[in-house]
């Protein structure tokens, strides 16, 4: 295991734990759903209560993905989560009105009604998935910081106590400028888009026919949220194939544009052209075949494999074959990349080995998601006074 192994290795790493937050995303997409879908009461709690046994794997993928991007490349952590804490905090913002949203609307004393711990599942439905779509386009569009890489020595060698500022924003903002980006509103929009679809088809999957039959109305959705995102998706997938990219010399670690990188990587690293094709069809597959078939079920998983597959190699394109995975419009010299912001071997070589584990986890989320889903939900079993029950 070389350095530079150990660096792609954790790259992909946390490639993929970001593509499985945008999959457990459908809880959001869901989410967005319970006033549209919800014709009744009873409805709308069993939107909830579907949603509400999940919420917690998507919060947890959110604080390990951030995790994993603090061990193995703090210096994105401290200069993107540092720099941009605006964008950051409002998303963090979002999620706890997520958790306020399921716990306190039912609670006894609440003064304000159901109804507004709804909306607040709404407003992180559609702000969770939108800004977290802005911050991870920012990894092609660039963002407005600047690195100062000789206080990196600076901060070893002493500074007499002195706080030393390794990297900084550019301007006041503070990452709220991904905002004003059309590109970055672009895929954050469709990243919205596609949790309402993931949402849909969960609903679909997942609520008692006999207490919630509205085929129709969900399917009315899906086709709606389809169309939206394969719009929004197609436009920013040919906006990022034929712009310019952040290359890096590997040999002097200089950063450059170069034409059409982002198309280059695809092609040079074909296997990656092969995954995304094929997670793109599984997606499309997946939702045409739960459109034309009432009865058909698996919906979800289909196009949550396939939005696992189609995340994962986007986010590779932007940090492998010598790209700059976080750029900086302000100072292009400042941009990230795998080898001038990663850990040390030592750090890597032994998260590795903790990484083993992995398998061993996601055996158990497995084992606790079948169980949990084990039997459609029902308004019989909310109705019984379950301390589960939202």
């Amino acid at each position: 295991m070389t350095y530079v192994f150990l660096q792609h290795y954790w790259c992909f790493v946390v490639a993929l734990l970001a593509s499985l937050l945008v999959f457990l995303m459908f809880v959001q997409g869901a989410n967005t759903l319970i006033f549209s879908l919800g014709r009744t009461e009873e409805e709308r709690r069993l939107i909830v209560n579907s949603t509400g046994r999940k919420w917690e794997f998507t919060f947890t993928t959110l604080v390990t993905f951030g995790g994993a991007f603090f061990a193995s490349y703090p210096l994105f952590y401290s200069t993107s989560f540092g720099g941009a804490y605006w964008l950051w905090m409002i998303i963090l913002f979002s999620f706890v009105l997520q958790a306020v949203g399921y716990e306190f609307q039912n609670k006894m004393g609440n003064l304000f009604g159901a109804k507004t711990f709804r909306w607040m599942l709404v407003l992180n439905g559609i702000l969770g998935p939108l800004l977290l779509g802005g911050a991870v386009a920012t990894f092609f569009t660039g963002s407005n910081f600047i690195v100062e890489r000789d206080n990196i020595l600076n901060s070893v060698c002493g500074g007499h106590g002195s706080t030393v500022i390794i990297s900084r924003w550019a301007n006041s903002s503070h990452g709220l400028d991904a905002l004003l980006c059309p590109w970055n509103v672009i895929l954050g929009l469709a990243i919205v888009f596609l949790t309402r679809v993931l949402g849909c088809l969960y609903v679909h999957k997942q609520v008692d026919d006999a207490a919630f039959d509205c085929h129709r109305l969900i399917m009315r959705s899906l086709v709606c949220s389809t169309w939206m995102f394969l719009v929004l998706f197609v436009v920013f997938l040919v906006h990022i194939l034929t712009c310019e990219g952040f290359a890096v010399d590997p040999q002097t670690g200089n950063i450059y544009m170069e034409p059409y990188k982002y198309l280059h990587n695809l092609l040079e690293m074909w296997p990656l052209a092969v995954v995304l094709i094929t997670g793109i069809g599984l997606v499309l597959s997946g939702i045409l075949r739960s459109v034309l078939q009432k009865e058909y079920r698996h919906g979800f998983w289909v196009v949550g494999f396939g939005t696992v597959l189609t995340v994962t190699v986007l986010l590779l394109l932007t940090a492998w074959n010598d790209t700059a995975y976080y750029p900086s419009t302000a100072d292009l010299q400042s941009s990230l990349t795998m080898q001038n912001s990663s850990s040390s071997e030592f750090t890597l070589r032994t998260m590795f080995y903790v990484s083993l584990l992995i398998p061993f986890v996601l055996a158990y989320i497995v084992y606790a998601w079948r169980s949990i889903d084990a039997k459609k939900i029902t308004i019989e079993e909310i109705n019984e006074g379950s301390e589960h029950a939202y």
